[in-house]
């Protein structure tokens, strides 16, 4: 009877089809986990040599492979054998070949559907922990640009249309409150997400009298599973994940927007460093955002993460089902991309120089300081209505005359209220109508400042 390589060789006495064995092998991408695996199967051992179902000795051959396999592994010494089902029969085999039967000794107690578990929380944790830092340089470069830019006058815009004056700084700061959300959602991700799994076999945990909870705290988990099935079938964490980060790329989507516009001649805000721009094989003047515009596009590819694993998810029975190999690729995928959105981004906003003038300039377009027109005429005792009605009917002449509010004098603004003094035009000016704004979450430069200040101080 031909001896198998496959770990669930069982009553199989043929080798699977070589193109099944090719199409059933998940190596090729679950070898990101080998740290990971190698750190659970440790604990594993451990626990084994404290239950007694190992002897010392034999634990500690067992932790000394492992432990020797990991620095070759992250030195690059010792090349992952491709010829391997998935990286716990990798690292099976490679100790057993090192130590003899001892080495077969540590799958005891567990299988590949709690090991597979454990590993990519391992795994998925580690990473969270590192997208949280990335979103917090990220954050940090919009608060360093908006204090650089407290006093820089742009309009704000509604159905990007000029709207109202707020500054680039308080603009900016609008995406910290965004990225500080997503800086939540991961945190709170790691918090779910922090219980171990192995010790619950392929469905229904073991014979062995496994100390679970060992294994829990060697690995730095909060806690346990208490439901093998669940356990072993959860990927809620991974879906959870997935939308965290779809949200992520959203807002770093409409952020690489808003620079391609920006940074386009149509509104001339910024200037986004060559370094991250490309230009065009033909054209060479051309100077394009294509960072941004990857980021943007990106975004569509990390949406389809979080859809194929909801999709392969949705109609599983418990318990383990082959299927949920399917969730590696998406997730390595989807946090592979995220991280150099915001690497990217990061480096964007540090490096980009705002164009006062051209924002004031869009300014003077648009009628943008009509509410202000209006609150004059309600602090002066007008009903809002009423002064939202007059103030449209001194758009719609200065509409027909070619005029901005501004270069209305004062007996044509008499002639439609006597309400209106010459401190209108003082009311009206760019800065007086941020400066007015002085209320929290408003535009107002000091504001603007306690926001960043405070958002700092969360950071730190």
């Amino acid at each position: 009877m031909m001896m198998l390589a496959q770990l669930w060789g069982g009553v199989f006495d043929t080798s699977p089809l070589k193109i099944f064995e090719d199409f059933n092998q998940s190596l090729p991408f679950d070898q990101a986990l080998w740290a990971f695996d190698i750190l659970g199967s440790i604990a594993h051992v451990s626990m084994l040599g404290k239950q007694g179902y190992l002897t010392e000795e034999e634990a500690h051959t067992l932790v000394l492979g492992l432990q020797s396999l990991y620095q070759e592994l992250e030195a690059g010494t010792t090349p992952i054998d491709m010829a391997c089902e998935d990286i716990h029969s990798f690292v099976e085999k490679t100790l057993t070949d090192r130590l003899g039967t001892v080495g077969k000794k540590i799958h005891m107690g567990r299988s590949r559907n709690d090991q597979v578990a454990l590993d990519m929380k391992l795994y998925t944790r580690a990473k969270i922990t590192q997208l949280i830092v990335q979103v917090e340089g990220l954050v940090h470069a919009l608060c360093t640009q908006a204090s650089q830019n407290l006093n820089t006058i742009m309009p704000g815009f509604t159905h990007l249309q000029v709207a109202q004056p707020i500054t680039f700084g308080h603009h900016l700061m609008a995406y910290t409150e965004m990225f500080l959300r997503d800086r939540s959602r991961l945190s709170d991700c790691l918090v779910r997400l922090n219980t171990c799994p192995l010790g619950a076999g392929a469905l229904a945990t073991s014979t062995f009298n496994l100390d679970r909870q060992f294994v829990a705290e060697q690995l730095g988990f909060d806690d346990v599973t208490y439901n093998s099935l669940d356990t072993v079938s959860d990927r809620d964490y991974l879906i959870e994940l997935l939308s965290d980060l779809s949200l992520v790329m959203m807002h770093l989507s409409r952020l690489s927007e808003e620079l391609v516009l920006w940074n386009s001649q149509a509104f001339g805000f910024v200037v986004l460093e060559k370094s991250l721009c490309t230009g065009s094989s033909m054209m060479p003047q051309k100077q394009n955002p294509d960072g941004a515009e990857l980021i943007r596009g990106k975004t569509g590819r990390v949406y389809g993460s979080l859809i194929s694993l909801l999709t392969t998810m949705k109609s599983l029975p418990l318990a383990y089902n082959k299927d949920m190999q399917e969730d590696k690729e998406p997730v390595f995928d989807a946090i592979t991309q995220v991280s150099g959105c915001l690497e990217i981004m990061r480096a964007m906003i540090s490096g980009l120089r705002a164009n006062a003038e051209s924002m004031r300039k869009l300014c003077e377009k648009g009628f943008i300081a009509a509410t202000d027109v209006a609150d004059y005429l309600v602090n002066k005792g007008v009903p809002f209505r009423e002064s939202h009605e007059l103030v449209g009917a001194i758009i719609r002449h200065c509409q027909a005359e070619n005029l901005t509010l501004e270069q209305l004098d004062l007996p044509t603004l008499r002639g439609f209220s006597s309400l209106f003094d010459a401190d209108f035009f003082e009311s009206i000016a760019l800065e007086a109508c941020i400066n007015q704004r002085n209320i929290v979450g408003g535009p107002a430069p000091a504001q603007v400042q306690s926001r960043i200040n405070t958002v700092l101080e969360i950071l730190s």
